[in-house]
Order: C-alpha cells, then sequence, then structure tokens
C-alpha cells in the first residue's frame, strides 16, 4: 500500500515582461481596430467571390478584361502582334490547303481548314470545345458571334456531306469553305454584339 504521494510538480516559470508587454501591445490594437473588422471582412469576402468568378466563370473574365480600366495604351500593340502571327499562321493553312485544292484534293483541303477552324475557335473561346462535340454542336453553340458561326457552318457543312453525304468536294465548294474560313480568321467577327 502507497502512502506517500509524490512532490508536487514545480509551477511553471513566469513569463517574462517582455511577452507580457507584447501580448498586451497586440490585445490593444485589436481593441482598437474592432469597429473595422467587420466591413474588412465584408471587403474581404467580396474580394474573394470576385476572385472566384473570375477564375471560375469564362464569361465574366471576358467581361472584366473587356473593361475601359484593364486596357492599356500598350496593349493594342500587342494584341496586334498576336493579331498579325494569328494572320501568319492563317495564311501558311491556307497556303498548305490551296496546294492540297491544286492537286484536286478538295476534301482534305477543307478538312484541314475545319480542323483549323476548331483550334481557332479554342484559342478565341476558351474551354467552348469540348472533347465529345461534333462539329455540328460547335457549329450551333451560343458563344460563337453571329459571323463566325456561319463562316465555321459552311466548313462544316461541307465536311459532314463529304465525309457521311457520300458526295465530293468540287472547286467552288473549296471556294466557298476557303472564304468561310477567312472570314473566320478576322479579329473584328469576333467581336461581341
Amino acid at each position: 500500500i502507497q502512502t506517500a504521494f509524490p512532490p508536487p510538480p514545480p509551477p511553471p516559470p513566469p513569463t517574462p515582461e517582455w511577452l507580457k508587454s507584447l501580448f498586451d501591445a497586440i490585445g490593444s490594437f485589436f481593441q482598437w481596430s474592432a469597429p473595422a473588422a467587420k466591413p474588412l471582412m465584408w471587403i474581404a469576402v467580396a474580394a474573394l467571390a470576385l476572385f472566384l468568378l473570375y477564375h471560375f466563370v469564362p464569361a465574366f473574365a471576358r467581361w472584366v478584361d473587356n473593361l475601359p480600366f484593364r486596357r492599356k495604351a500598350g496593349d493594342d500593340g500587342a494584341e496586334d502582334g498576336a493579331g498579325l502571327a494569328a494572320a501568319g499562321a492563317a495564311r501558311a493553312l491556307l497556303a498548305e490547303a490551296d496546294a492540297l485544292a491544286a492537286e484536286g484534293r478538295f476534301a482534305e483541303a477543307v478538312h484541314l481548314l475545319l480542323y483549323r477552324s476548331v483550334e481557332d475557335i479554342e484559342g478565341r473561346r476558351p474551354g467552348l470545345v469540348k472533347p465529345a462535340m461534333t462539329s455540328r454542336d460547335l457549329a450551333e453553340a451560343r458563344d460563337l458571334p453571329a459571323v463566325a458561326q456561319g463562316a465555321f457552318s459552311r466548313i462544316a457543312r461541307a465536311v459532314e456531306i463529304s465525309l457521311f453525304g457520300g458526295r465530293s468536294i468540287d472547286a467552288a465548294a473549296w471556294q466557298t469553305c476557303r472564304s468561310a474560313y477567312a472570314e473566320l480568321t478576322v479579329p473584328k467577327n469576333w467581336a461581341r454584339a
């Protein structure tokens, strides 16, 4: 039988004065700033909501990016540079498609235009092109501007007729698709109405 208890643990060492004064200073700061805490919290919640909208809702992000204060004077030159690069790629693709058409391979040339058109749409409207979408689905997408939608529809229809309709593409259909692709690459045709 145990009759003796162990000695009590020693008391904790006293808190240093410098730590007490630091905690007192922090506490007095929070007491002083307490009236501003509620409005600051709501501002932080609103900023977080706008951040999430910008990063997860593409339409909101485009709207914010097109606000006048977001555009800078130097951005016009950058857009022109990007536009020139895209125009150069479009000219190179048209040259390749023209070479196929010159050999009489109109269906392959139009198919090449269709592939590039889908890439252009994905570049100008990120997230619009989904892996399981058909060209018909993409042609009916509401996010496409009317001019771009009409141009893409003409190209998609010609490819559809040639692949699934059993009809070959002739020179006239090729020219129609070529001019439709040229319309699709014009930046002003992508502006919202």
